[in-house]
């Protein structure tokens, strides 16, 4: 925060692990407007989530720094509001703030605060005023001090309606992603028939537009393919959003981490026969595969915690969780991410089972708060909905160990000496050498392998 004559500067807040910046999707109120402690004022997308901003000050608006699809780093201004009871003939600077107002509510984000401590943000440098089309230009003038100088100006962006949200007299485009996506392929997203909530425009919706052009869009920066007798021309696509912090994140994963895949084949109509046994007489309540792929994997990590942990490689120490925080990998339409189920080992079963279901849609709807994205400790991945055997992942740094399920499909099985035909699948574990040797690792798969093919086992473990 900072004052500038008594007005209060609200910077963008820290919005979680490696978040630097967000982008604005519609501002809630106005110029003008009277706001109070803690009143959403901004909603912005992050590369996680979309999120709600609310501002730590009373007042009256006199300033929104932004429009509507600008990336705005963390740390830099947002929005300025001046107490109510300044008036032209006197001064904002005399104006008395009551003292939670003086002090902020402390709620901004939560789990965030509305500290902006200088270790916990990094700058960027950006213009202060916006783009001359602008047609509504705000200055707050700098203080009166002769060793330092306020912020130069705010913006009021033209050309928008009420908050600074772009007008459109086609389909609505909410999300910054999807018009940033259409503007880079010289799309206009309005003019799609989209097929979200509302006739919203989704990102799909775009990609079939692109994919039923026959030639690429001119706003495509294109490179010539070198081959002379060709006409094809490479696509860029920028690495930015969502697909930038995965790439980083298994950068990171892959340099620091000497991972090991062992993998098993396993007979798993037993646990198809339990989860249809289970449904049958709770069928308000089902119980997905998954769920009981979960349940297993904590019954596993109990009996083998050192794959419950990470490697804190600056102190030389391996730190296990006392808590099973529990990720999920879900592929959603901004790419995968990761969502985590806090101290997961205190859910039953059907718990897990509701708590996998809810989890998974507001992921997808891209709802979730950026808490709910960090702090895994293990990871569960169900790639055989994408109809593959195995997989040799990359762990989701910094946890020790993945667990990845293929497609379960009909196979011959040897059953008691004789050949049938059985309902198998591949289970494949990735972990981290440095936390444990094979194994301990191998116990662990044979353990989640065994309660697959014998559920029974899992009942004598939980």
């Amino acid at each position: 925060m900072t004052t500038v004559d008594g007005a209060r500067v609200f910077l963008l807040p820290d919005l979680g692990e490696g978040l630097a910046e967000a982008e604005i999707v519609q501002w809630r109120v106005a110029v003008g407007d009277e706001v109070t402690v803690d009143q959403t004022v901004v909603e912005v997308e992050t590369a996680k989530a979309v999120v709600d901003v609310p501002c730590p000050y009373a007042g009256r608006v006199v300033a929104l720094h932004g429009a509507a699809g600008e990336v705005r780093p963390v740390g830099q201004p947002l929005i300025t509001v001046a107490p109510l009871d300044a008036s032209p003939a006197e001064p904002a600077g005399h104006a008395t703030y009551r003292e939670e107002e003086r002090a902020g509510s402390g709620n901004v984000l939560i789990g965030y605060g509305t500290g902006h401590g200088p270790g916990r943000r990094r700058r960027r440098p950006r213009p202060a005023v916006a783009p001359e089309s602008s047609s509504t230009r705000l200055t707050v003038a700098p203080e009166p001090s002769p060793t330092r100088t306020a912020p130069t100006a705010a913006v009021v962006p033209g050309g928008t309606d009420r908050g600074g949200v772009a007008s459109v007299t086609g389909s609505p485009v909410i999300s910054p992603i999807v018009r940033r996506l259409a503007r880079e392929h010289g799309i206009d997203a309005t003019t799609l028939r989209g097929t979200g909530p509302g006739g919203v425009v989704r990102r799909a919706d775009v990609e079939a537009a692109l994919a039923s052009t026959a030639t690429p869009p001119a706003a495509v920066t294109a490179v010539p393919d070198p081959a002379p007798a060709s006409a094809a021309e490479d696509l860029v696509i920028p690495l930015t959003g969502v697909r930038k912090v995965i790439a980083d994140k298994l950068s990171r994963s892959r340099r620091e981490i000497p991972e090991v895949t062992i993998w098993v084949d396993v007979d798993a109509t037993g646990l198809l026969e339990t989860r249809a046994a289970i449904n049958a007489a709770g069928p308000d309540r089902p119980v997905s595969i998954l769920a009981l792929m979960a349940r297993i994997c904590l019954s596993g990590l109990r009996r083998f915690p050192q794959l419950n942990a990470r490697v804190d490689g600056e102190a030389q120490r391996i730190v296990q969780s006392a808590g099973v925080h529990l990720g999920i990998a879900a592929q959603t339409d901004r790419g995968l991410i990761v969502p985590v189920l806090r101290d997961a080992q205190r859910l039953t079963t059907a718990e897990l089972a509701a708590a996998l279901t809810e989890t998974t849609a507001a992921a997808r709807a891209g709802t979730l708060p950026p808490a709910r994205l960090t702090g895994g400790t293990f990871t569960l991945n169900n790639y055989g909905v994408f109809g593959v055997d195995g997989s040799t992942p990359i762990i989701n740094h910094p946890e020790a160990a993945l667990l990845g399920i293929g497609r379960i499909v009909d196979k011959p099985w040897v059953v008691d000496g004789q050949l049938a035909v059985r309902k198998v699948t591949q289970l494949s574990l990735t972990f981290d050498h440095r936390v444990c040797d094979g194994g301990v690792a191998g116990g662990f798969l044979r353990h989640v392998a065994d309660c697959v093919e014998r559920p029974a086992l899992l009942i004598a473990n939980v």
